[in-house]
């Protein structure tokens, strides 16, 4: 720090203390200033009640805490703009008569502006819990007004969770009434559809190629059945000549103009058997009923064997009338037989008839199903994203209803006072410190200030630097101030005389602040 500055620095510093006098009346009547803007000043008081949020005793549904959280600073937010409302302060401003004289003077919606100003709710950080305060010049009526907001925030929670669950359950159940029409309606739709096209449906395809198989080898057997019986029936026939002929020669042996005939006989039966056998393995195969059968008659013979020749020439005559009467009875079997196996062979006809028809059927209903497929899948396309949608309006329903339950029962989530307002001892507003603080340093600030000021406008030389800064000269030797002894003794009268007035001023001044503090005027 050079010459300059420390004389600039000492320069101000005797300014200041020269101006003792300034500063500290300055410094006094800004005290006293302050003091009597604290009391001019109406006192406002504060009470604050602090209020808790209860969860719901029933959940529901689970929530997070985040999610608790977030949902209680949305109530808290709603329930604010409830209890803050034109309503609800119009009713409490009139229930205590509240600013009475602004509402003379100013418009109801000004007034309820300044109480809105006066209301403070603040959340915690940590826990669910919240206060609500209000400010006012009456420390009693400024009680029964907290407590009243903190009650109507109580009753406003309560009401708007009702209401809010109501109108809830209700849209549930709209959407719900909605959804349940839109999907029936698309039910019906693919139900008449599945209905008109069931047989060509694509699950019914494997079933279709099955009946389709099915019916190919139905018509296989039938025309095998066909070609047996056919078989069978000209065996028949073939039999029934021959029996018509036995029957002729029978005849023909009985008559008196015709010689008697030698009769058959067991061997001669046989070897016309195996003649007949040899026939038909020549047309048929081995598992052939008439085949089979004249088997059978040739191994009874053999096991029979030739044990006697013909009777006598007496007995032929009969004997060839009982071979007539047996051959007539084998014919007329046999012609029963062949009308039984030409009924047969019609029926089957007549069922291999249909399935032709039923075949086709079944084809066209295999062709269809891809063509059913791609429609289905149209029809169904928006089936599922329905069907979700409205088990979720199911289960948002039945939540909505739940929690309706709840807050009619009031076992929902509320809110409950942990601690009613009180009423204030101190009073809010103004803060003495506060205000004496401002009057000190304004106080000290104006007289400083005033010094300042005062110092730049005198033109003045107060030392030899300046003078030869401002001349240009160097100065060779300077006279001092000579007092004269009248002036000395003025000086120090009216410093004593300063100094007494100040003191005294002072005095008066501390005096003043212990007994408006001991009487409970000054608050600190």
């Amino acid at each position: 720090m050079d010459i300059k500055q420390r004389q600039l620095i000492k320069k101000y510093l005797d300014l200041v203390l020269h101006s003792w006098r300034l500063i500290s009346f300055c410094l006094l009547l800004g005290i006293t200033l302050g003091l009597g803007y604290y009391f001019y000043i109406p006192k406002i008081f504060q009470s604050t009640a602090l209020l808790s949020y209860e969860s719901q005793q029933i959940n529901p549904a689970k929530m997070d805490p985040e999610q608790g959280r977030r949902r209680l600073q949305e109530s808290l937010a709603t329930l604010q703009e409830l209890v803050t409302s034109r309503n609800s302060l119009e009713k409490v401003i009139q229930q205590f008569s509240l600013y009475e004289e602004a509402r003379q003077k100013l418009p109801i919606e000004d007034v309820i502006e300044m109480m809105r100003k006066n209301i403070d709710i603040k959340p915690y950080s940590k826990g669910d819990v919240f206060s609500v305060s209000f400010q006012g010049a009456d420390p009693q009526k400024v009680v029964r007004v907290t407590n009243a907001l903190a009650a109507l925030f109580i009753e406003e929670n309560m009401k708007y969770r009702e209401e809010r669950a109501t109108e809830t359950s209700r849209y549930t159940e709209n959407e719900l009434a909605m959804s349940k029409q839109v999907l029936d309606a698309k039910e019906q739709q693919m139900r008449d559809y599945k209905l008109k096209y069931f047989n060509e449906m694509p699950e019914q395809r494997q079933s279709n190629l099955a009946q389709l198989q099915t019916l190919i080898e139905q018509n296989q057997g039938i025309q095998t059945s066909i070609q047996d019986l056919e078989r069978t029936k000209v065996l028949a026939l073939e039999q029934a000549r021959m029996q018509q002929q036995l029957a002729a020669l029978g005849l023909q042996s009985s008559s008196p103009s015709v010689q008697p005939a030698h009769p058959e006989t067991d061997g001669e039966r046989l070897q016309r058997l195996r003649t007949y056998l040899a026939q038909l393995l020549g047309k048929y195969t081995e598992m052939h009923p008439e085949v089979r059968r004249t088997k059978q008659q040739i191994a009874q013979l053999e096991a029979k064997g030739v044990r006697a020749t013909a009777s006598s020439l007496q007995q032929s005559g009969n004997t060839s009338n009982r071979a007539s009467i047996a051959a007539q009875l084998e014919s007329q079997r046999l012609q029963a037989q062949i009308k039984q196996i030409d009924l047969n062979i019609e029926q089957l006809r007549q069922s291999q008839a249909a399935i032709p028809a039923q075949m086709a059927q079944y084809q066209k209903w295999i062709d269809a199903a891809p063509v059913r497929e791609a429609e289905w899948n149209i029809l169904t396309r928006d089936y599922n994203e329905l069907r979700r949608h409205y088990d979720q309006l199911v289960a948002n329903n039945l939540q909505a209803q739940s929690a309706e339950n709840l807050e009619r029962n009031q076992k929902g989530s509320k809110f409950k006072i942990v601690d009613s307002a009180r009423v204030s001892e101190k009073p809010f507003k103004p803060n003495f410190l506060k205000i004496l603080l401002v009057a000190v340093i304004g106080s000290l600030g104006i007289s400083v200030g005033s010094i300042l000021v005062l110092d730049f406008i005198d033109t003045s030389f107060k030392d030899v630097g300046e003078l030869e800064e401002f001349i240009g000269v160097p100065v060779v030797c300077a006279i001092p101030f000579i007092e004269k002894e009248s002036e000395t003794r003025r000086d120090k009268r009216i410093f004593y005389l300063s100094v007494v007035a100040i003191g005294s001023y002072a005095l008066v001044l501390a005096l003043a602040f212990a007994v408006l503090w001991t009487r409970g005027l000054i608050i600190v």
